[in-house]
């Protein structure tokens, strides 16, 4: 890109602002009807929400505020990647985004689109083609170069499904090939995919994987929503909850995200969850105590009550057994039984734990709702903690800006 280029890209970052979700709105729904085979790939429940218009405006709009350094994206573009390459997303897939975001911006900004401007969007988009094409391209050879490892879409077998609480089941995923399958990195997950009737249409969703690593199988754990009006994600869990069963099968695509214990963690680790957003961090934790982590880890976890409470039982046993590992419960309604046995009722707040551990090495781990996170993250940085030592996982499109 040439400077002066460099240059209209930043001075369209005041229309970016006021009108990005509408730019974004247009385009997605441009590209949808010049293209409608993509709407088995791209996840409409987040469209119908309005959740990946959002999350592309936020995107397009830090692009454009850094153009003249967008190597300080490199997280951004790691954590999208992930993404990507979970949905098998490939270089001819940019070709076609870029023809109808150009497009998208001559029809939104009409006579305000000059050639210039066009020109300038034109080199922009390509060199962050090349820059997300490129680093997923590392991502897909990191994939394949693994023991057991593959990329794109690969049938399982559901071995064995198991009832975790009122709410979420467990789901055992074998390969249907009979072979072994990647140990993937404590924290991550799968991309599910099936076909949707009510949509006539494939969709994929990402589910954390909750077991510790193995080359035998993974396990997601999915939590069935209520409502009469559910988007295509809770359409996706409650087909699993329905019409997934034993020796039934599914596709998926190798492990990925970047929400991930370190290989060898030798620091405290406090994991919070909300929810069934314990997922994730059931694998950290069992990967922790399976590999004999000495240092302390706490574990944090808020829930409606006894009833939704997934994998309690483990919990308890390991909270148990292994003097380094403590659990503080919040239930938002708690019996008198329940605060026998120590929950504490209310909404999870880490500041009724006055024993919580502030090692200046800890790590900090967050998953749960979006307002659940924010809260967690901002407790913890009015304690003190360094942001740096803070990690969330945002289930879908990443709007929460905290970093």
């Amino acid at each position: 890109m040439t400077e002066e280029q460099k240059q209209l890209i930043t001075a369209t970052v005041p229309v970016l602002k006021e009108n990005g979700v509408f730019l974004t709105t247009h385009f997605y729904k441009r590209m949808f009807t010049h293209n409608p085979e993509l709407k088995n790939m791209f996840n409409m429940g987040n469209q119908q929400s309005g959740k990946q218009q959002t999350a592309l405006a936020m995107a397009v709009l830090a692009y454009a505020e850094n153009i003249a350094n967008p190597m300080v994206l490199l997280p951004v573009v790691d954590r999208i990647g992930h993404k990507h390459t979970s949905l098998d997303i490939r270089p001819e897939h940019y070709i076609i985004v870029g023809n109808h975001l150009l497009e998208s911006i001559k029809e939104v900004l009409g006579d305000a689109a000059t050639p210039a401007i066009i020109d300038a969007w034109g080199a922009a988009y390509q060199q962050l083609a090349n820059l997300m094409s490129g680093h997923e391209a590392k991502l897909y050879e990191q994939q394949t170069l693994k023991t057991n490892g593959w990329t794109g879409w690969r049938p399982f077998n559901v071995g064995k499904k198991e009832v975790e609480s009122a709410e979420i089941t467990s789901f055992y995923l074998y390969p249907t090939d009979g072979g072994k399958v990647a140990p993937h990195l404590p924290g991550q997950y799968l991309s599910v995919r099936t076909f949707l009737t009510a949509l006539n249409l494939n969709q994929a969703r990402q589910y954390s994987i909750s077991s510790a690593p193995t080359d035998e199988y993974y396990r997601i754990s999915v939590k069935r929503e209520k409502g009469k009006n559910l988007d295509t994600n809770g359409l996706i869990s409650n087909h699993l909850h329905d019409f997934v069963n034993e020796g039934d099968m599914i596709s998926l695509t190798s492990p990925a995200g970047n929400f991930v214990l370190t290989e060898t963690p030798t620091a405290p680790i406090v994991l919070i969850s909300g929810g069934v957003g314990l997922t994730p961090l059931m694998s950290m934790l069992q990967s922790l105590t399976d590999t004999n982590h000495t240092q302390p880890i706490t574990w944090l976890h808020g829930c409606r009550n006894k009833s939704v409470h997934a994998f309690k039982d483990q919990l308890d046993h390991i909270t148990t057994t292994r003097s380094n590992v403590k659990q503080h419960t919040f239930y938002n309604v708690a019996t008198l039984e329940d605060k026998e046995n120590g929950i504490i009722e209310g909404h999870l707040d880490i500041n009724n734990i006055p024993e919580l551990n502030q090692d200046p090495e800890t790590s900090y781990f967050i998953c749960g709702p979006s307002a659940f996170i924010e809260k967690q993250y901002q407790d913890l940085q009015a304690k003190g903690i360094d942001k740096k030592s803070i990690f969330f996982e945002e289930f879908g499109p990443q709007l929460l800006q905290l970093n």
